[in-house]
């Protein structure tokens, strides 16, 4: 396939940062464009990241030199230079919906890892695996924006993905009622130990906005596309929703009812062979199961297939229901590889045109 040309918008925040490392080498992307706010722009990239480079692997060579754009101020340049931009900024959210509104009119799609457009009817919150089918509603999107190839495309929240993908495939029994907790990691508050001094020896019972993301985003994700409208699945999903004292990694602890009885060995065959999707960052399995009891750990299981996996345990049968235990990679597969994985599939949709 053609490479297409790509810009990062908020290229030197947590979640950009982890996009720029993860495309480095892609077999479809070329970064041309690394966009941030007016205190980065003008600086080279490995100036704006010094001391704030958060991987443990070193910056790579190609990007060092690249000059920071202002995202906003510079958009209509950008927007000439690439086919399409992944956002992931810092701005409050009507900021925000109007940033990706203005590249997208400017015929330059968005695939975002922002919340401001997931409540937005015509754009897609997309996990591919799961709902790829709500893509086409991009067409009506298209048509209220006066576009002839932009448009915006969403990601979920990160804590949502390490449960949902587990929750799908079970459809079939009828979910009626889901409780779930999630232990969220403080790399989903975009911070890092050193930022965040208030979480040593400490669990904090409240992240803002978090428990209505839980509950409501899988409900348009699990919905059924109709024409012009996605049509909200009519599951009951209860949260609690806590940070806790872990780099990286969220957990969520998952009861399920069923409209009927279901059988334990039936549910893991079944997540075995819930096969991912043929993409360049697609996992060797979607899905992971543990049988161990100590299993999956956020520490040993967090980068299962290069942090695109899904681990899964501890699966007890309840009185029409089960629960369990599910762990997923947070910047990865809940927000920078994710974004990545949902790019991937709308270009071989044909989506995104080079």
């Amino acid at each position: 396939m053609k490479k297409l040309k790509v810009g990062i918008i908020g290229a030197t925040g947590m979640v950009g940062q982890k996009l720029v490392e993860i495309l480095s080498d892609h077999p479809w992307f070329e970064v041309c464009v690394l966009a941030a706010g007016e205190r980065s722009q003008g600086k080279t990239y490995e100036e704006a990241m010094k001391n704030k480079w958060n991987s443990k692997n070193e910056l790579h060579e190609k990007f060092r030199s690249k000059i920071i754009f202002n995202s906003i101020e510079d958009c209509e340049k950008i927007c000439s230079m690439v086919n399409f931009v992944f956002c992931a900024v810092n701005l409050e959210e009507k900021k925000t919906r109007e940033l990706e509104y203005k590249y997208a009119k400017m015929e330059c799609p968005v695939i975002s890892n922002n919340s401001a457009h997931r409540w937005t009817d015509d754009v897609p919150i997309l996990i591919p695996e799961i709902n790829g089918d709500h893509a086409k509603i991009i067409n009506f999107q298209r048509k209220r924006l006066g576009t002839k190839i932009g448009f915006i495309s969403v990601k979920p929240n990160c804590s949502i993905q390490c449960f949902l993908p587990a929750l799908y495939p079970l459809k079939k029994f009828g979910i009626k009622i889901v409780v779930v907790s999630t232990y969220q990691s403080i790399s989903g508050a975009g911070k890092t130990f050193e930022q965040f001094s208030e979480i040593k020896d400490n669990i904090i019972p409240f992240i803002e906005g978090e428990e209505e993301k839980t509950e409501l985003e899988p409900l348009k994700i699990l919905g059924t596309l109709h024409e012009n409208r996605i049509i909200n699945t009519d599951i009951s999903i209860i949260s609690s929703c806590v940070r806790v004292p872990v780099s990286n990694g969220h957990m969520a602890t998952v009861f399920v009812k069923f409209n009927e009885d279901v059988e334990i060995d039936n549910i893991i065959k079944i997540w075995k062979s819930f096969n991912p999707i043929n993409l360049p960052s697609s996992p060797k399995r979607y899905i992971k199961y543990f049988y161990d009891n100590d299993r999956p750990q956020v520490k040993l299981d967090r980068n299962l297939y290069n942090g695109m996996g899904i681990s899964v345990g501890r699966i007890k049968k309840e009185s029409n229901g089960i629960r369990f235990i599910c762990i997923s990679n947070n910047t990865i597969r809940g927000a920078a590889g994710g974004s990545v994985l949902s790019a991937e599939f709308l270009y071989k949709e044909g989506y995104l045109n080079g």
